[in-house]
């Protein structure tokens, strides 16, 4: 899948990064953007990463070409081997949705348009697997107001909150409906 989101007002098209599926060669950058969000995300590592990767349904990069990547999503379908806490509340209390693990977007590329192209790409795998729904969560506590706002300007709504970490972090569980190929 490679899908080129629209640029941005105001920014140059050579701006706006194309999406394509994570390669082998991305993991090291991967894993330094991913690492470098936390505590928005929990740290992966190489290894982390590597090991998450074939349990991904979708698992896309976003490319600008300079060979730095600019954003980062993993989801994970139904039925997954996957022990997330997270993905176990979704996989008991909304079945038969696509996961967002996680959206990383680098610092430097926010405002660009990356998180929403990451998460219609999300939306539009959804519907092809013939799902309703997307889900993900955002940290509480630790906060994450921005993205909490962003997940909410894209139709996100709270379902539910859990506490992960043993405690020492608390989620906003949301879910996003998704419209059937037809209904577009």
């Amino acid at each position: 899948m490679t899908v080129s989101p629209a640029p941005q007002p105001g920014l140059p098209a050579s701006a706006a990064p194309t999406l394509r599926p994570v390669l082998p060669r991305d993991i090291p950058a991967l894993a330094a953007l991913n690492d470098a969000a936390a505590p928005a995300v929990n740290v992966l590592g190489v290894d982390g990463l590597a090991a998450l990767l074939p349990r991904c349904d979708l698992a896309l990069v976003a490319d600008d070409g300079s060979g730095t990547p600019q954003g980062l999503v993993l989801a994970l379908t139904p039925g997954a081997d996957y022990s997330s806490e997270n993905y176990r509340w979704f996989s008991e209390h909304r079945p038969g949705t696509l996961y967002v693990d996680r959206i990383v977007v680098a610092p430097t590329a926010h405002g660009r348009g990356i998180g929403r192209s990451l998460h219609d790409a999300v939306a539009e795998r959804a519907r092809a697997l013939g799902l309703d729904e997307v889900t993900c969560e955002v940290n509480l506590d630790p906060p994450n107001p921005q993205s909490l706002a962003f997940h909410r300007r894209l139709g996100f709504e709270q379902i539910g909150e859990q506490s992960t970490n043993g405690g020492a972090v608390r989620v906003a569980m949301l879910v996003r409906a998704v419209a059937a190929p037809d209904a577009r």
